[in-house]
């Protein structure tokens, strides 16, 4: 019986240069670019939210309209781990296929979906039931609709996530 054997030299250097490898090429994976989605999504509900939250009743309105800031605490939360992620993916060539290969990534996704698809139903549901103006109506109705596509993402990255975990 015959191989076929391929070998690869790589030759490095070491010396004064520094440099950084941005690693682009995991975006053109699907997990890549559903992170991607994922953090771009993320923004924009953070955004949205932020920008209609009364900061100055906090208090008042943590009484009154409680789903704005759990919506909030979970939009940021997801967004800054996702940012994370993307980050560690970009400028580390190994991240994106070791973190893969673990738990993690299936157990994150997974939470992230079941709660920004909860925050994203709690708003669009409630928001319906105060009085507010028109332009803070559609925009967080918005925001609420973005979170249910965002959570949904993360459950379809979750089966993707499983899959790389499992070796499938």
């Amino acid at each position: 019986m015959s191989h076929t054997v391929t070998v690869t030299r790589t030759t490095t250097t070491s010396g004064n240069t520094s440099y950084i490898v941005i690693n682009t090429g995991y975006f053109k994976s699907i997990p890549g670019l559903l992170k991607l989605l994922e953090l771009i999504l993320g923004i924009i509900c953070v955004g949205i939210i932020s920008y209609y939250f009364d900061y100055s009743l906090v208090f008042y309105v943590a009484l009154k309209r409680s789903y704005e800031i759990f919506f909030l605490c979970i939009t940021v939360t997801f967004m800054i781990g996702t940012f994370l992620i993307v980050l560690a993916c970009l400028i580390s060539l190994g991240t994106g296929t070791i973190m893969s290969k673990t738990i993690f990534e299936v157990v994150y996704h997974l939470f992230a979906g079941i709660l920004l698809i909860i925050a994203g139903l709690i708003v669009v549901i409630t928001i319906s039931d105060y009085n507010v103006n028109k332009d803070k109506y559609n925009c967080t109705l918005a925001a609420g609709i973005i979170a249910l596509v965002n959570g949904v993402l993360y459950l379809i990255s979750t089966f993707f996530a499983n899959k790389s975990y499992r070796g499938i």
